[in-house]
């Protein structure tokens, strides 16, 4: 790089010059060679140097600027780095003080801009054809909108150097001629010498933007009309491509689907079968349940019409062999229309009304690198973060969000057939996940023995609560009862890596779902979440593996899999697929749908083998379904969400505080509250506090199982703060062998809901 040829630095120039250094008390003030370039001052002892040798630089960014006196001034990043440095003139100093704000400036837009950018790890949409000369218009708009902030950092300076002009020539009308006179002269002609610096400054802005405005107008009108036009031969092509479409599946399926009671060679001998069956608009009664393609090993295709023209009178109820109808009533909607008791035929009368916002979340920005680059290999649990990266939430009440699609559980109570109740079941685990699309934010860690009760039972008919049993490794025990006949509980451990670009979130432990009335008995295991893009670019979230939801008293199973999101998958995203077979391994439903949005289920009419290779060599089966009926839908969004870390409705309230609650609860927890309100500086001093204190309590529980264990070993302690693990026991859960899949887990020993009728909390630890 060169010097620039005039004296005057122009707003986003390299600007060069010697500079005294403060360097020590013996050596004091040293001649430097000082480069300011793209947001960083450098210095080296000679130009020569300049190739090999840099002796210190510092980021203007986050850097502060002070001048001292007429000569001297001071740059500083918070304390790490301080240059204490002299010019040769105050007309010299102000060269580099004008210098070093507008590259401060440029340099603070570059840093917000970096922050603020995604990149391509970004699960795409459609439609990135243009996106280089997108990125060409952006780099523009970018170098404009620079050139306009330099515009606004000279005007500044211009006032401020006006001002002092024009009181120095006020005070030149008043003064007497004499000794004064050449003082006065003097200090007026330095000011008008600043003036006229930071006013070619600002002339060289204005004549950049202005030829970089004259270079783009035209070629920025020529890109707009192209891209309209581009436009419409993209929507005249898909129109086209969607009737020929419609034009070849309509003659694929006239040459392919053939009626269930053929044999299964038969199938075999028309080759490959698609995994693409989606519905005609011919005729009403033809449409079928979408063929899932490349992420499992079957494929579906129409049953035969048959099977749909069947009276009436014939169908004794879903779970019958062969029996429904197309045009009969749903699945959810036979079933509860035949109870009385149905959540849907209540009138429920709410006890309180629940808010329906929070404050809106701060905008306050933070350097994640800078925390995390010592914490790669580390357990989430174990790494210190502030509350920037998290969401007003603490992991018991995350938990308690499953229960947030609670009506697909009441309507499997209802339900006559254990296969039919298995669906509901999938549903209910699939929608789960659902209220984590946009969650990006991490829930507070409890502390142990934290609490969180969801008391909903004259409103929506169930209670839970939850409790934090282990610190390290972190768990926690959920239990769930409604009143109309289920009971839902868990324990779930986390695992979770910090790999550098994502993190990854292992749930460990089984969930119980039993209801009442059949008595039927369901477990079913958590997937894996991963969250992406953790150093640089826009956080997503993905959900991927496998579930097996087995009913313990049937035999009946549904096998679930979630497809990890791929670049190169012609499929939908978050896609989910699965099947519900019997004890015999017979396939009786197929379900579909994505975790984000919906379920669907198709009965299953005849299976065999045939159809496309799967990924291991072997034959995927075949399943003739009728037509697809929804299980689930996700709720939408309340307004404003974005605004509010995503939260759902259910979301919204459960921070709300409440009357009754335990000391321990979630809502009483400190930290949270101050983050909730927008108060994240006290809430990180409040976070530390409460893990230090967790700390001295922990500490001291070991010394007690120290002294149990062996007196003679008193005071003997392990490095990590003690030398017996921890011996805490839980309020509320005790921890026995599961008799259904004989793990160890804590289960509900009851008790809670007692105390809270009498208001008796006395055995509570203080834990905030």
């Amino acid at each position: 790089m060169s010097e620039p040829k005039a004296p005057t630095p122009a707003p986003g120039d390299t600007y060069k010059g010697w500079l005294f250094k403060w360097t020590n008390y013996i050596k004091g003030y040293q001649r430097r060679w000082f480069v300011l370039s793209n947001g960083l001052l450098s210095y080296y002892r000679t130009q020569a140097e300049m190739g090999h040798t840099c002796r210190g630089t510092i980021n203007l960014a986050t850097a502060n600027i002070a001048v001292e006196d007429s000569c001297n001034f001071v740059i500083s990043n918070g304390g790490t780095q301080t240059y204490h440095l002299k010019a040769s003139s105050e007309v010299e100093r102000q060269r580099w003080i004008t210098a070093l704000e507008l590259a401060k400036a440029k340099a603070f837009r570059m840093q917000a801009e970096s922050d603020d950018s995604g990149d391509d790890s970004t699960p795409p949409a459609a439609g990135q054809g243009a996106g280089s000369r997108n990125s060409e218009v952006q780099s523009t708009l970018r170098t404009l909108g620079s050139k306009v902030e330099d515009l606004s950092t000279c005007n500044d300076l211009i006032a401020k150097h006006g001002s002092a002009l024009q009181r120095s020539l006020s005070e030149l009308e008043g003064v007497r001629l004499g000794g004064e006179t050449s003082e006065k002269i003097r200090q007026v002609t330095e000011r008008a010498t600043l003036f006229r610096i930071t006013s070619n400054a600002m002339i060289n802005a204005c004549r950049d933007f202005l030829a970089l405005a004259q270079t783009h107008s035209k070629r920025w009108q020529k890109a707009l009309q192209a891209e309209r036009e581009q436009r419409v031969r993209l929507e005249e092509t898909l129109e086209q491509l969607a009737k020929q479409h419609n034009h070849l599946e309509r003659a694929f399926r006239g040459a392919t689907v053939l009626p269930a009671s053929q044999s299964n060679p038969a199938i075999d001998s028309k080759g490959p079968v698609s995994g693409k069956g989606d519905a005609s608009d011919e005729d009403e009664e033809n449409e079928f349940f979408d063929a899932c393609e490349d992420v499992q090993e079957f494929i579906t295709v129409p049953a035969d019409p048959k099977y749909h023209r069947r009276s009436g009178s014939n169908v004794s109820g879903i779970s019958s062999e062969l029996g429904m109808d197309d045009g009969t009533t749903s699945l959810d909607e036979q079933s509860l229309a035949s109870n009385p008791e149905s959540p849907q035929s209540q009138e429920l009368v709410p006890v309180r009304k629940r808010r329906t916002r929070i404050p809106d979340k701060p905008n306050y920005s933070l350097n994640l690198w800078s925390i995390m680059k010592n914490c790669i290999g580390k357990e989430l649990s174990k790494i210190p973060m502030p509350v920037n990266f998290n969401e007003p939430l603490s992991m018991l009440q995350r938990l308690s969000e499953d229960l947030e699609y609670y009506e697909l559980l009441d309507r499997a109570a209802k339900c006559q057939s254990s296969l039919e109740q298995m669906c509901y079941v999938a549903a209910f685990t699939v929608s789960s996940y659902s209220t984590t699309v946009h969650r990006t934010g991490k829930p507070f860690n409890p502390l142990l023995g934290e609490t969180f009760e969801l008391d909903r039972v004259q409103e929506s008919g169930y209670r839970s609560l939850c409790e934090q049993v282990s610190h390290h490794p972190p768990a926690a025990a959920h239990h769930a009862i409604s009143e109309r006949g289920w009971t839902l509980r868990q324990e779930i451990a986390l695992a979770s890596k910090f790999r550098g670009k994502y993190l990854s979130i292992m749930p460990l432990g089984s969930i119980h779902c039993i209801f009442e009335k059949s008595t039927n008995h369901y477990t079913w295991k958590k997937v894996t979440t991963t969250v992406h893009n953790i150093i640089v670019g826009k956080l997503w979230i993905d959900q991927s593996g496998e579930i097996d939801v087995v009913n313990h008293k049937t035999g009946d199973r549904c096998h679930l899999k979630f497809a990890p999101y791929s670049y190169f998958s012609r499929d939908v995203a978050r896609k989910v697929t699965g099947v519900v077979t019997d004890k015999d391994g017979k396939a009786h439903y197929v379900l579909s749908g994505t975790w984000d949005e919906k379920m669907e289920y198709s009965r299953v009419m005849q299976s065999s083998r045939g159809g496309e290779n799967g990924a291991d060599g072997r034959q995927k089966t075949v399943y003739q379904t009728l037509k697809a009926k929804e299980l689930w839908r996700k709720t939408p969004l309340p307004e404003g969400a974005e605004n509010m870390y995503y939260f759902s409705t259910l979301a919204l309230t459960l921070n709300e505080l409440e009357e009754g609650v335990a000391p321990t609860d979630s809502r009483r927890r400190p930290d949270q509250r101050l983050m909730e309100q927008g108060r994240w500086e006290e809430a990180n001093a409040e976070k530390q506090r409460l893990e230090e204190k967790q700390r001295t309590v922990r500490r001291e529980r070991e010394r007690e199982a120290n002294r149990a264990a062996s007196p003679s070993e008193e005071g003997k302690e392990s490095a990590d703060g003690g030398g017996h693990q921890d011996n805490y026991k839980s309020m509320w859960f005790e921890q026995l062998v599961d008799p259904v899949t004989g793990e160890p887990t804590h289960i509900y020993k009851g008790g809670y809901w007692e105390a809270k009728e009498q208001g008796n909390w006395d055995s509570c630890p203080d834990i905030f």
